[in-house]
């Protein structure tokens, strides 16, 4: 749990993800197109990927990818980032956060 905390607090927004799940690909390629830079560890591509995916299912977040978080907090997966980016909420809490500059 503590290396999840130490991971999301790196940067301003931090996606965790699978290399092969679509709905990441959607996320970071949303993120990505309003200028984003998220840090997008891959847990089945790194050392202790399944000890962070536990943490995430710790957290009560199911299914564990993609988990979004932004500012440090837990935003949630694709239906969450979605929904924010429909209501544009998505952008100032982006902005907020220090990832993106308007």
């Amino acid at each position: 749990m503590e290396r999840v905390r130490r991971m999301v607090s790196e940067r301003p927004v931090v996606i965790f993800s699978k290399s092969t799940c679509c709905m990441s690909h959607t996320v970071m390629r949303l993120l990505s197109g309003f200028g984003v830079n998220p840090a997008v560890h891959e847990v089945d591509q790194i050392a202790r990927g399944r000890e962070i995916e536990q943490a995430l299912s710790m957290l009560g977040f199911s299914p564990t990818v993609p988990a979004v978080f932004i500012g440090g907090q837990l935003v949630g997966g694709t239906n969450e980032i979605m929904t924010l980016h429909l209501n544009r909420s998505l952008i100032p809490m982006l902005t907020a956060a220090g990832a993106l500059w308007v």
